[in-house]
């Protein structure tokens, strides 16, 4: 069974720095790689499509809310996905999820697996 697993999240203070992980482990096909995204919920909120990319790493989108302040990047032989996040804004506060699917890449709630996900708080 595959798993996701989230690390890296905490609280900050607003212009600060985070970089999250999310540790890929369990029964993976390993002739394939998964596309894999980043996706975020505030209490109260519908989950927020934040980042993803390929499964070769080839092509990368970000959110316009995000967009030059976010970057998203894995490592294949560590099997890690991870999100660098600077000059964080209290609307980042969120719990951040991974997410990860064969077949879909995007920004939508298409994937197949989820991790439990980290919580991030920036406080002003």
């Amino acid at each position: 069974q595959v798993r996701l697993v989230e690390s890296g999240g905490g609280s900050v203070q607003a212009g600060g720095s985070l970089r999250l992980s999310c540790v890929t482990s369990g029964d993976t096909d390993s002739r394939r790689a998964y596309h894999m995204g980043w996706f975020r919920q505030a209490a109260g909120t519908e989950r927020e499509g934040v980042a993803a990319i390929s499964s070769a790493g080839l092509g990368t989108l970000v959110a316009d809310s995000v967009k030059g302040r976010f970057t998203i990047s894995r490592d294949f032989f560590k099997r890690t996905l991870y999100l660098d996040m600077n000059i964080l804004k209290p609307e980042d506060t969120a719990m951040y999820f991974c997410a990860a699917d064969f077949d879909y890449f995007g920004l939508g709630d298409k994937y197949n697996l989820w991790g439990q996900g980290t919580q991030v708080t920036v406080s002003a």
